[in-house]
């Protein structure tokens, strides 16, 4: 039996907790030390992971040799330089979204990580549902069709982040997602988006991808909804799928298209009936996501296979992210991804 992957924590905060949970709960792993800055946090590890060893230096980590891996849960504009370091340690580097601030430090990360043989993974949560995998086979069975665009809404009250804008917080779930589900790379892109008083950042934007092939994504993100929605909509001309992450057991709908008609009574019927086709709505097993992803870090480290969230699909995500900033910066103006990025 392969002996359980030693696990260390940085950052105890926000999402750090989550973390934790997950992978204690497996028996593939041991999460063996937590490190926060923050003392006060340490109790709460202690009564939590009554086994966890609790520090507020970083080097523990980075030095000890009773570590294999390091998850990093840290503000963003920590992620670089501390991967780094953790990757001249040798120790597989699982880190929270976003993982860095441009596709220059992605690129030093994936090259460090591969020279090294070491697992380089970002923790893109949403790569791991079952509702974005069953969207994955009906294109891998070309349920849906010749894809025609891509709609998602993504907001919520808060967190208002003081070193990253809801575009690098929210829009990399779906920027991933896309990755995931298509080939193909957007040809362009274009950003806008504001925050007023709200935030020191962009608390809400809207981003466009156009690629080459005709299709068009659209994300709008918010961490100022008094409501929080979490739903996307894939087309393609022969069927249509709806996600709804905040519905309890439905999450999936699939949808007839009729984004032609053959005869003028069925130009009749969709003027006043607005829909023609069926609807299925299949049956999901629902889990923790976070589950999937500690379950595939551990996996990573312990066979050498790369995650499904891995350095290239991060490198592409980076990629869209930064073209969509430089859109940002510059008030909406159109960026071709092969400027800049």
């Amino acid at each position: 039996m392969q002996a359980p992957l030693r696990i260390g924590l940085l950052g105890f905060g926000y999402w750090g907790p989550n973390l934790a949970r997950n992978f204690a709960l497996l028996d593939s792993c041991r999460l063996t030390t937590v490190c926060d800055v923050d003392v006060r946090r340490h109790g709460v590890v202690k009564r939590l992971f009554p086994g966890c060893t609790v520090t507020s230096v970083t080097a523990d980590l980075l030095n000890s040799p009773e570590l294999d891996a390091v998850i990093v849960a840290t503000p963003v504009s920590t992620h670089f330089e501390l991967a780094k370091a953790i990757l001249l340690a040798g120790k597989h580097v699982l880190i929270e979204k976003p993982m860095v601030t441009s596709e220059s430090q992605m690129l030093v990360l994936s090259e460090m990580a591969a020279a090294r043989n070491l697992v380089l993974m970002g923790d893109y949560t949403f790569l791991y549902t079952a509702p974005v995998h069953k969207i994955k086979a009906l294109l891998d069975q070309e349920d849906l069709g010749a894809l025609r665009y891509f709609d998602s809404v993504r907001i919520n009250l808060g967190i208002f982040q003081s070193d990253t804008n809801v575009l690098w917080d929210l829009a990399s779930h779906d920027v991933a997602i896309l990755c995931f589900l298509l080939d193909e790379m957007p040809l362009s892109v274009n950003a806008t988006g504001g925050g007023g008083a709200i935030s020191n950042t962009e608390a809400l934007a809207y981003l466009t991808l156009n690629y080459s092939s005709g299709f068009l994504a659209h994300i709008a993100c918010s961490w100022a909804s008094p409501v929080k929605i979490r739903r996307m909509l894939l087309g393609g001309d022969k069927k249509m799928v709806l996600y709804d992450d905040m519905e309890p057991t439905e999450k999936i709908k699939i949808y007839d298209t009729f984004l032609s008609v053959s005869s003028e009574l069925e130009k009749h019927k969709l003027l006043i009936d607005y829909r023609l086709g069926d609807i299925s709505i299949p049956k999901l097993h629902v889990s923790e996501a976070l589950g999937g992803v500690a379950a595939d870090f551990v996996a990573a480290c312990q066979n050498g296979k790369q995650p499904l969230a891995n350095a290239t699909l991060a490198l592409r995500v980076t990629r869209i992210l930064e073209a969509a900033q430089r859109s940002l910066d510059t008030g909406g103006n159109r960026v071709l991804m092969s400027e800049g990025v």
